[in-house]
């Protein structure tokens, strides 16, 4: 299979990590939830994990490899107080300021 279009994920925080098993049919994630979450990768689309944190979803089909990396991304979609949960590379997420103490 010939990987035409890419989507890369940054996940930030804490323990927080990716891994891709079975040939990048099952992504497993640990999103400081009480369990992990796994995914079934659909067939069009491959996963591959760089690092424990950079997740990259590759494949020939433009509208599936973005609607996986969404799916991936609504599993822990980004705050905006501190910055952390999954997003795209090139997402910048701007940054609230929290509510001032007296």
């Amino acid at each position: 299979m010939e990987a035409k279009f890419f989507r890369f994920l940054k996940i930030v925080g804490v323990g927080f990590k990716a891994r891709a098993e079975s040939e990048g049919r099952l992504l497993y994630l640990k999103l400081g939830y009480s369990h992990k979450v796994e995914l079934t990768v659909p067939p069009a689309v491959r996963v591959f994990c760089f690092k424990p944190n950079i997740v990259c979803c590759t494949g020939i089909d433009k509208q599936r490899v973005h609607q996986f990396a969404a799916a991936v991304r609504s599993c822990k979609s980004p705050e905006v107080y501190k910055g952390k949960g999954i997003m795209y590379i090139d997402e910048v997420i701007k940054k609230q300021q929290g509510k001032k103490s007296k």
